[in-house]
């Protein structure tokens, strides 16, 4: 039996945070109805990269949904949407704070139709605050957060991440939350709630060594092609090869480690590098021996030698390491589904296993409006007459 069968969930949202956070849920055997606007439907699916002119994503982001569209502004839209407000768990949605409500769809009506629903709200900065209005995207929100700021070199531009990591850490903080709703709700015999998500808060709640360091030493920690300075050695190193590596030595164990792993018993002895804060304190000359140990080393003779002692290091992957590396594949981390028009697309698969109840993926992204008879007549019971209709007025 699926971990979460029984659990039905409305994603009433576009792109990337929320639909993730619902994806997540159906990963796991939740009944997930994407409800998408009729004829345009998630912005999403329209995303790169292509092939052969089709967009990819859609085929993760909306596996295991049921797609239905539905345009909410409507009158007799909004009633359809009630209708399965009563019929299901949870509401995941991310309108700009007060959409819903001004279509008369705020909490309180949601509630006299089902006293049990849990409302999940993502939004860019949250329904509370001076920025609750603004419009809300992963790279904005992401400079918000203080990551960009630290991320790149000090003497050029700060450096957006490559992809919207704001709007999936968002999204896993949005499917948690959703779950401690649930079990309050049920195991605890609790009162459903509203969920309040904002994009940036997620990287925030990250960011305790940079909040600790302005707090109490005034620091305001700059970019650096480094780690975040509080351990060393460590950092992002150059093989005799050409191979990029990353190594981190975060604990005294660990550096014990790699001194043996180097052949140096000498730097244990060298007060210079006897403890974690004077290692800190003389970064530069202990980065320079690693880098020069490292730079005579090809990486697979590197990687036995580390492997060998447990020094934490690793080569820096591309994709296409990934794809190749017998781990991932042990781990069934790419799996190959396949598709309607593409024939088989690879994605991410699921984490994390679970030992009784693992994950599964059905289908992937169906096409917009793919189970409108399902649900409008099966879990509705609309007659085909009055779906047909509800088509013709733009209501489905």
């Amino acid at each position: 039996m699926s971990l979460l069968a029984g659990i039905r969930v409305l994603d009433v949202s576009t792109v990337i945070a929320a639909p993730f956070a619902a994806g997540l849920m159906a990963d796991f055997g939740a009944d997930v109805i994407k409800v998408e606007m009729p004829n345009s439907g998630d912005p999403f699916r329209a995303l790169g990269p292509y092939h052969k002119g089709e967009a990819m994503r859609w085929a993760a982001m909306g596996r295991n949904k049921r797609c239905i569209t539905l345009d909410l502004r409507k009158e007799k839209g909004k009633e359809l949407f009630l209708s399965l407000v009563e019929k299901s768990d949870v509401v995941i949605e991310n309108f700009r704070t007060g959409t819903l409500d001004k279509w008369g769809l705020d909490y309180e009506t949601m509630k006299k139709r089902n006293p049990r629903i849990i409302v999940t709200r993502i939004t860019g900065y949250g329904q509370t605050g001076p920025n609750a209005l603004v419009a809300g995207f992963g790279t904005p929100a992401t400079a918000f957060s203080g990551l960009t700021y630290v991320t790149g070199y000090k003497d050029r531009p700060p450096v957006s991440p490559s992809f919207s990591i704001t709007d999936y850490i968002s999204g896993i903080y949005a499917a948690m939350s959703t779950m401690m709703a649930l079990y309050s709700r049920d195991a605890k015999k609790g009162e459903p709630q509203e969920i309040d998500v904002s994009l940036y808060e997620g990287i925030f709640r990250m960011m305790e060594i940079h909040c600790a360091d302005y707090h109490k030493n005034g620091i305001i920690r700059e970019r650096a092609p480094k780690l975040s300075g509080t351990s060393s050695p460590g950092g992002t190193y150059e093989t005799r090869d050409g191979k990029w590596v990353v190594l981190v030595c975060s604990t005294d164990r660990t550096w014990d480690y790699l001194t043996v792993a180097m052949n140096r018993p000498d730097l244990l002895t060298n007060p210079l590098y006897s403890s974690m804060k004077e290692r800190l304190a003389n970064d530069n000359s202990l980065d320079d021996i690693v880098r020069t140990w490292i730079a005579s080393l090809d990486y697979e003779k590197l990687k036995g030698i580390v492997d060998k002692e447990g020094v934490p290091v690793n080569l820096v992957y591309s994709i296409e390491d990934i794809f190749n590396d017998s781990h991932y594949a042990a781990r069934e981390n790419i799996v190959e589904m396949p598709h309607p028009t593409l024939g088989t697309i690879k994605m991410p698969g699921i984490v994390p296993k679970f030992s009784r109840t693992p994950g599964e993926i059905k289908w992937v992204g169906p096409p917009l409006g793919a189970h409108n008879e399902e649900i409008y007549n099966g879990l509705l019971g609309l007659t085909a007459e009055k779906i047909s209709e509800l088509k013709s007025e733009g209501v489905i």
